[in-house]
């Protein structure tokens, strides 16, 4: 019996030459004696998962409600069933081997999924919670609908016609002079260009946003009876085939999740109003910030049936775990893909085409939102900064990490939440709250992160840089498959701090280009 699995450790207890792991590493357990840490080998079942995910996920977006969900594009941010297939893999992996292991895990779809693997001897199953979830998602949903009801009708429609737009979210660093956080001052230096908004900007900002006159939500292309009578049944509903496949039990537990809150009703609001302000407003050229997910496949589809030139700006980054741009995610391959995808540099360009886009459907058209700074210098006697990921479970892991590390080693450590996900930093003598990014610091003697650009920007700062594993999930490497730092976690965090050396040199121009205004310009004519 080399693998046992349970709800709970209390319960069992450990028999003689048993190490435990937990899929969720909070509680009261988590410094019972005899645990594991499996950080790295989690993150390999998971690369090791890709190819299934993958295939997985693009058969689960032939369903015609799939682009309610963010399970159907493999987006490994706001999707864990990667995670989830990962622990799979892992579980089968030990319970073929010699070492005895006792695998705890509360969740009850999953641990029904693992249990029925060759060689685990499981305890009775935690007991599933489905109605209760699916009530309080059926009134989180009906709470939106009435909500965006009262949206489209404050906030009116705009008569005019034609012409080039950017969709863009609302972001607090957009301003009303057109400027915006993901386009930067394209609408400035075009005054042909207007801006209209994703449902998740609210009426004020919306408002606030349109001090020029060229920015609208598009809330006022919304039907109030839509919202109202469409929108609480607004859920992913895969077919029965695939909750009872293979994958079976993981599909219900992404299915569940998805369905125990008002996402699908937000995201078919989305589609329906950017469908109807489509029709009615007709763009020449509709560019906006691309990450493949459900909303903008569905965008692409449309605009290409009204002949209406679409164009995905990758704004970000494409790291090697952020799945939801590989064209193999799409049950129907290019389809769904815009007409041109405009890229920051050609190091992202060169990942997407070995991802599957052709070369004749991408750009290097500039880096718009990340302008050059010359950043921190390099001392080793300063402090090591840590950049939070926007995801607060796992940035509330990386603070207790990081803190228990630097008392250890006797170090200072500024810790840099992020910008609009904040959570709590117990300040002490060993750690402080940074007040300012990292472009801000005037010196650094390493930089870790997980799961935000900061690292890149670090990576091309020349710094010290390592990519924190945290512990019971994957922090999304967003750095492109050519560029490699450390990683750790929270077991070999303190060593590779101490080991921390500049990574290879590589040039800003391959990651964040100078704009390329004649490019834009043909995307957006």
């Amino acid at each position: 019996m080399a693998l046992r699995l349970v709800p709970a450790l209390a319960a069992s207890g450990l028999e003689d030459g048993e190490s435990w792991v937990a899929v969720s590493p909070e509680g009261e357990e988590s410094d019972a004696p005899g645990r594991r840490e499996v950080g790295g080998e989690l993150e390999a079942a998971f690369v090791a998962a890709i190819p299934d995910l993958l295939a997985l996920c693009r058969t689960l977006g032939a369903d015609p409600s799939a682009v309610l969900a963010h399970t159907p594009s493999a987006a490994a941010n706001v999707s864990d069933l990667g995670l989830m297939m990962a622990w799979s893999r892992l579980a089968e992996a030990w319970a073929s081997e010699g070492r005895k292991t006792v695998l705890v895990c509360a969740d009850p779809w999953l641990y029904r999924h693992l249990s029925a693997l060759p060689g685990v001897v499981a305890a009775p199953p935690p007991p599933l919670t489905g109605r209760l979830s699916r009530l309080r998602g059926f009134a989180a949903r009906l709470r939106y609908g009435l909500r965006a009801a009262g949206r489209c009708l404050r906030l009116p429609a705009l008569p005019r016609q034609g012409g080039s737009w950017l969709l863009s979210y609302g972001n607090p660093q957009s301003g009303p002079d057109g400027t915006d956080a993901y386009f930067g001052s394209l609408m400035r230096e075009r005054t042909d260009l207007c801006r209209v908004l994703h449902v998740d900007c609210p009426p004020d900002e919306a408002r606030r946003l349109n001090g020029d006159g060229r920015s609208f939500s598009l809330h006022g292309w919304g039907s109030a009876i839509f919202a109202v009578t469409r929108l609480p049944f607004a859920r992913w509903r895969p077919r029965a085939e695939m909750m009872n496949g293979p994958w079976g039990w993981l599909v219900r537990r992404a299915a569940a999740h998805e369905a125990a809150t008002a996402q699908g009703a937000a995201i078919a609001w989305q589609i329906h109003c950017q469908r109807r302000w489509l029709e009615a407003v007709r763009p020449l050229a509709v560019a906006w910030p691309w990450e493949n997910h459900g909303w903008e496949r569905d965008l692409a589809r449309a605009a290409r049936r009204l002949g209406v030139a679409s164009a995905g700006y990758q704004h970000s980054s494409v790291g090697r775990f952020e799945l939801n741009h590989h064209v193999d995610a799409n049950p129907d391959g290019l389809g769904s893909l815009p007409d041109l995808v405009l890229c920051t540099g050609s190091l992202t360009r060169e990942g997407l085409t070995r991802w599957g886009l052709p070369e004749g459907r991408s750009r290097v058209a500039g880096a718009l939102r990340f302008t050059p700074s010359p950043g921190p210098r390099w001392d080793g006697e300063a402090p090591v900064f840590v950049a939070l990921p926007g995801d607060v479970s796992m940035a509330a892991r990386m603070v207790g990490a990081v803190a228990r590390v630097a008392r250890r080693l006797g170090r200072r450590i500024l810790i840099r939440p992020h910008p609009i996900y904040d959570v709590p930093v117990s300040e002490d003598e060993w750690v402080t709250r940074a007040t300012t990014g990292l472009a801000g610091q005037p010196a650094v003697s390493a930089v870790v992160y997980a799961a935000t650009t900061v690292g890149l920007e670090s990576v091309l700062f020349g710094l010290p840089t390592i990519r924190f594993i945290a512990a019971g999930c994957i922090a999304h490497d967003i750095l492109p498959n050519t560029v490699n730092v450390p990683a750790a976690d929270e077991a070999g965090l303190a060593a590779a701090i101490e080991a921390a050396a500049p990574p290879p040199a590589i040039a800003r121009e391959q990651v964040f280009a100078p704009v390329d205004h004649d490019v834009w310009r043909q995307a957006l004519p």
